[in-house]
């Protein structure tokens, strides 16, 4: 009798084990099976994405809300980044989107600044008021050659 009691506190404590493995596996994955509810996304549509990576960082005033989920030329040949914000994160329709540095290093991310109108994205909806990544080199290029103005 007591060995049956062990055996049936070894097998919950291996289910228990392998559910929490699946759990950590489906999650640092980034499968995204969990976070279908929490988040959703916006397009946002750019001249120039140089350095923005899939995966990078989403902020409001330096908090992070989300991240860039896919990057994409459109039909007018500009780069159309999917953002995947959180559900909480409500954007005004005059809000601007931009490609920034972060630090030294120079890691790419998109900083939203919120506007004051009184509509607001909704999933999939496309924002166009961006502001394109500085192209560090073509500036100097312009500078050491004179063409800068």
């Amino acid at each position: 009798m007591q060995s049956k009691t062990v055996e049936l506190a070894v097998g919950l404590f291996m289910v228990a084990g392998f559910l929490a493995l699946v759990y950590l596996a489906l999650n640092l994955g980034e499968v995204g099976v969990f976070d279908r509810g929490r988040t959703y996304t916006v397009q946002a549509e750019f001249d120039n994405v140089s350095g923005v990576k899939k995966g990078a960082v989403v902020q409001v005033a330096g908090v992070v809300v989300g991240e860039v989920s896919e990057i994409t030329l459109n039909q007018d040949q500009l780069a159309q980044l999917t953002l995947k914000v959180d559900k909480g994160l409500q954007i005004p329709t005059d809000s601007i989107v931009s490609v920034k540095s972060q630090g030294i290093i120079g890691d790419k991310v998109i900083q939203i600044t919120l506007g004051g109108a009184l509509d607001y994205f909704q999933e999939n909806d496309l924002i166009v008021d961006t502001e394109s990544a500085i192209d560090i080199e073509s500036l100097i290029s312009k500078f050491a050659f004179g063409s800068a103005q």
